[in-house]
């Protein structure tokens, strides 16, 4: 007898407690056997494996018993199948969701969707094998980042680049290589945190340096920096505020007076510039944020930026600069444990090619396209939203994010689809739709952004919304 065929009869043990009419219904239950054939004709088993399967089948079977013995009628096997099916789509997996939230690099939905280029790239080095560390021309070992370092160099203006899987593991590794042993120079009002409890003191000390504070919280000057540097300064840190900002009574060196301070000590001035923005978005409406290829210009040493933000690519951590400074990060042992993947590398490398244009970029890659909607654009997707879903609902101004601690204080202005109907309730409803659709609750009412919903997907949303009101 097979596994399942035992379990089927362990879990009967008890019975014969039950009424006789409880123990009727007990023996009438299907075994997993039967209900496993039943699965794979519904197609469950590709919602988990086979493993995962038969669990949710034996759950069900459990939960039917403990009904019947409290006087439930027998269930039949299409009822078991889906509390099965539920049970398994419920289980925690990576799954596509539509982002009806506003909030365009949303980190808890995966930040920047990416352009169809990279999606295909992506594609096509997923299937089969691809010279990732194999130079074609001379038939030898070549380096994993050459296919993207060249298009940096271009894009930054640097002379070299370096690409490891986030950028916190640039920092971290920039740290490591730069400053181990000796301490690194940071002001005061950039010892953040961002995602995740990632914070730069935190950083500095995993990397092996100590941290040297500057300044106060509000105001730094370069003297600050001047006064802090004694035989055992390894790096200048400049760290971009990310996910906020002090405003007011504030002061901070510029760029250039660091840049100077740098090249009169000799010390390597590093920046977590974080977005990572390479092109000036101020063309489009957006708030100023300050360009790789500007800090590269200004004389930067090494600047360190994320791939999933501005640039509107796959998750990565960037590293341009002088070809000097990135020579030991090359060499250093920890650049194996946080190297990038091949996937993730063809993706960069689609998204970085479709920079040459900027204007294709703007219009190719997700992130930068819905950031830079026209307002008139959203309200008319709102209003085409609005009609699918029918009589409840209602077009109403909403302001979208950027998010991803990019452009903290920038609210976007544009459009949502306000839903009739208990908040709460229709957006767990939401949550488990196929596939699931995640908005946000404002004053008490169930928003859908349409900033982040591609046109094609209005209809899905719409359905989802009316199965949602009609449960």
């Amino acid at each position: 007898m097979d596994e399942i065929g035992r379990l089927d009869r362990r879990e009967m043990g008890g019975v014969e407690e039950a009424r006789p009419s409880s123990r009727a219904g007990l023996r009438a239950l299907p075994s997993v056997q039967r209900l496993l054939e039943a699965a794979d004709g519904a197609g469950l088993l590709a919602l988990g494996g086979r493993s995962a399967v038969v669990a949710a089948l034996r759950a069900a079977l459990a939960d039917a018993r403990t009904a019947i013995l409290a006087g439930a009628p027998v269930p039949d096997d299409a009822t078991l199948l889906a509390a099965a099916s539920a049970a398994l789509a419920a289980a925690p997996a990576l799954r596509p969701v539509l982002n009806a939230t506003g909030i365009v690099l949303h980190t808890n939905l995966g930040r920047a969707p990416l352009a169809e280029e990279a999606v295909a790239m992506v594609a096509a080095v997923a299937g089969g094998y691809a010279n990732l560390e194999f130079d074609l021309e001379s038939g030898r070992r070549g380096t994993r980042d050459a296919a993207v370092e060249h298009l940096l160099c271009e894009l930054t203006g640097a002379e070299a680049a370096l690409v490891v899987n986030n950028n916190a593991a640039a920092v971290l590794l920039a740290l490591s290589a730069l400053a181990a042993g000796g301490e690194v120079v940071v002001s005061r009002g950039e010892l953040v945190e961002i995602g995740g409890g990632f914070r730069i003191p935190e950083v500095i000390a995993q990397g092996g340096a100590r941290l040297v504070e500057v300044g106060t919280t509000n105001k730094t000057r370069l003297a600050d920096y001047r006064a802090a540097l004694r035989p055992e300064t390894r790096v200048l840190l400049r760290v971009h505020p990310s996910n906020y900002r002090i405003q007011g009574f504030t002061a901070a060196p510029a760029l250039a007076e660091l840049v100077g301070l740098a090249r009169e000590t000799g010390l390597p001035l590093v920046e977590d510039l974080g977005s990572g923005a390479l092109l000036d978005l101020a063309g489009c409406g957006l708030p100023n944020e300050p360009t790789v290829r500007a800090s590269i210009t200004a004389g930067v040493d090494l600047v360190a930026f994320s791939g999933d933000k501005l640039l509107g690519g796959p998750q990565a951590g960037i590293l341009v600069g002088r070809a000097a400074m990135l020579a030991p990060l090359r060499r250093h042992p920890l650049l194996r444990a946080v190297r990038i993947d091949k996937l993730s590398l063809a993706a960069l490398q689609a998204t970085l090619r479709l920079y040459a244009d900027p204007r294709q970029a703007m219009e190719r890659v997700p992130a930068l396209r819905m950031l830079a909607t026209p307002a008139a654009v959203l309200q008319a997707r709102a209003v085409r939203l609005a009609a699918l879903i029918g009589a409840a609902a209602e077009v109403v101004p909403a302001e979208g994010f950027a998010g991803g601690g990019t452009l903290p204080v920038a609210a976007l202005p544009g459009w949502a689809v306000a839903v009739s109907g208990p908040a709460d309730t229709l957006a767990a409803r939401l949550r488990r739709h196929d596939p699931p659709v995640i908005g946000r609750i404002a004053a008490a009412r169930l928003l859908l952004d349409v900033r982040t919903l591609p046109e094609d997907a209005l209809p899905q949303v719409a359905a989802a919304v009316r199965a949602a009101q009609g449960a």
